[in-house]
C-alpha cells in the first residue's frame, strides 16, 4: 500500500509538473502593441502572421491597434504606447529628419500599389489623353494622389490646371467614379477591383511602372527591445513565405479580415497584388526600393533629403530572419 501511495504521489507530482510547464507557454508570451495606420488589404502579410500564429511561435502576443492615419500610428511609437507601427516609410523618414530616433525594420509592401481606372468608353493611349479630364482621387496627403500628381509633373503636365482633381475621402473613390462624376479615378485596392467588377478598365498601373518601391514598412524606435524586434521580423518573414506557397489560404485569410466586402472582390484584389509583386518576397527592403520611395517624396516636397539607407533601414533583424529554416 505504501508503494502504491508513493506511485500515486509521484504521478501527481509529474502531472503537476507537466501542467505547470505546458500552461504558461501562452502566459510567457510577451505582449507587444503594433499600431497600423488603417485596416488595409496592403497589410495582408501582417494579418497572415497573426492568423497563422507566427507571432506566437516567436514568443509574442500581439495587440493590433488601428490608428486611423499614418501619423497617429507613428505617434504611438514615438510616445511609447506602441512598440511598432505599420505605414509608409516616408512618415518615418520625415520624423527622423526632425530628430526622432526611429527607423524601419521590416518590409511589408514592396510595390507602388496604386492604379488609374477609366470608364469603358474612355480612349487612353498616352498620359496626354488625361488633359481637361476630371479625375477622382483620395484626399491629400495620400500616396495614391501624390504618385498621380508626380506622374503628371514628370510628363510635363500641371496637376492643378491640366486635370480637374476631385478629392474625396480615402476609400470612397469608387462612389463618385461609378456615379458618373468622372471618367477616371486613382485607386488603391480593393477599390480598383470593385470598379473593375462594374466594367471599368485599368489604364495605368504604378506597380509595373515603378518596380520595387518601399510602400509600407514596420517602424520602431532604435532603442526597441531587440528580442521583440527580431521576433516581429521573424514572424513577418514566415508570413511572406506562407503567402507565396499558399495563395488560396492567403485569399481565405484576407476574406476573413474583410468580411463586409464581396469575397470575389477580395480574391481579385489579393491575386492582383500578388501577381504584380506588391507584396514582398521577403522582409528585406532593398536600397533600390528605398531610394525610389524616398525620391518620390523629395520630388513632392515632403522631404528635403533621404536618410542614409545604412542608418535608416535596419538590417540587424532582417539577416537572421532570412536565415530561418
Amino acid at each position: 500500500m505504501r508503494s502504491i501511495g508513493r506511485l500515486v504521489g509521484a504521478a501527481t507530482v509529474v502531472a503537476s509538473l507537466v501542467i505547470s510547464t505546458a500552461v504558461p507557454t501562452a502566459a510567457m508570451a510577451k505582449q507587444v502593441k503594433i499600431s497600423q495606420a488603417f485596416q488595409s488589404m496592403l497589410y495582408l502579410p501582417f494579418y497572415v502572421a497573426l492568423d497563422k500564429g507566427f507571432f506566437k511561435q516567436q514568443g509574442l502576443d500581439v495587440d493590433k491597434e488601428t490608428a486611423g492615419s499614418p501619423t497617429t500610428a507613428l505617434s504611438a511609437v514615438l510616445s511609447g504606447s506602441a512598440a511598432f507601427s505599420i505605414h509608409g516609410p516616408e512618415w518615418t523618414a520625415i520624423a527622423n529628419s526632425k530628430g526622432a530616433d526611429v527607423a524601419i525594420i521590416c518590409n511589408v509592401v514592396n510595390g507602388a500599389a496604386v492604379w488609374v481606372a477609366a470608364t469603358p468608353d474612355f480612349k487612353y493611349d498616352t498620359l496626354q489623353d488625361l488633359k481637361g479630364q476630371k479625375v477622382v482621387a483620395g484626399l491629400m496627403p495620400t500616396t495614391s494622389t501624390s504618385l498621380f500628381m508626380k506622374l503628371l509633373k514628370d510628363n510635363g503636365m500641371k496637376p492643378d490646371s491640366d486635370v480637374d482633381l476631385l478629392q474625396v475621402q480615402i476609400g470612397s473613390e469608387p462612389g463618385p467614379f461609378l456615379g458618373g462624376q468622372a471618367k477616371l479615378a486613382v485607386l488603391y485596392e480593393p477599390g480598383l477591383d470593385q470598379v473593375v467588377a462594374k466594367g471599368m478598365k485599368v489604364v495605368i498601373g504604378f506597380p509595373k511602372a515603378y518596380g520595387p518601391y518601399a510602400f509600407s514598412s514596420i517602424t520602431a524606435r532604435k532603442n526597441v527591445d531587440p528580442k521583440d524586434a527580431q521576433a516581429v521580423v521573424n514572424a513577418m518573414e514566415l508570413a511572406l513565405r506562407f503567402m507565396k506557397n499558399n495563395p488560396d489560404e492567403t485569399v481565405a485569410i484576407a476574406q476573413k479580415e474583410f468580411p463586409t466586402l464581396d469575397p470575389k472582390i477580395v480574391e481579385a484584389a489579393v491575386r492582383r497584388m500578388m501577381a504584380e509583386n506588391v507584396y514582398p518576397s521577403s522582409v528585406q527592403t532593398t536600397q533600390q526600393a528605398f531610394e525610389t520611395a524616398m525620391q518620390t517624396q523629395i520630388a513632392l516636397g515632403n522631404l528635403k533629403q533621404a536618410p542614409k539607407y545604412e542608418d535608416f533601414v535596419v538590417q540587424d533583424y532582417v539577416k537572421p530572419a532570412l536565415a530561418l529554416k
